[in-house]
């Protein structure tokens, strides 16, 4: 397995990855797969790794803004999903590591994630990478079935930029 940057020609596999999540009811509000087009548009250039074993797609990483306000630049939301098949094999732990290091690269000091409390493998391995719980949004957003769900909210401070 490797990682490495993710590039245009891999949305295919990462948009069927993407959906595996979205099929579990517990990755993410959304109920279908964006077009690339605007996918690209909410996400930030750094932080879009892809894990890779012969040209198979295992998982995924990017990184969003919380904010348009220049006091959060350094401030970014995780995303991490790993295909249905490469899941409880080390991948998204792999991916997270590269996440990390290369978001400190670029300056950030805060990552965060919010993750759904039926989520137990993103939950260990959040805390696994370094994040730690500071939350909860209560019935913060509606699942496509109709279901109001909690949000847990995790993060991350970087120990290069010096708030730890």
């Amino acid at each position: 397995m490797k990682i490495r940057n993710m590039v245009p020609d891999d949305w295919e596999q990462v948009a069927k990855i993407y959906k595996e999540g979205i099929a579990t009811g517990f990755a993410t509000f959304e109920t279908k797969v964006p077009d690339y087009q605007n996918w690209d548009s909410a996400h930030l250039k750094i932080g879009r790794l892809i894990a890779e074993d012969n040209a198979t797609l295992l998982g995924w990483t990017a990184l969003s803004p919380v904010s348009s306000r220049c006091v959060y630049g350094g401030v970014a939301e995780v995303s991490v999903y790993v295909s249905n098949e490469a899941r409880g094999k080390g991948i998204g732990y792999e991916l997270m590591v590269k996440l990390i290091d290369a978001s400190e690269n670029e300056g950030y000091w805060t990552l965060q994630s919010g993750i759904f409390p039926e989520n137990k493998a993103s939950v260990k391995l959040h805390e696994k990478v370094g994040f730690r719980f500071v939350g909860k949004r209560e019935r913060v957003g509606k699942t496509s079935q109709g279901a109001w769900k909690d949000n847990l909210i995790f993060e991350r401070r970087s120990k290069k930029v010096g708030i730890d």
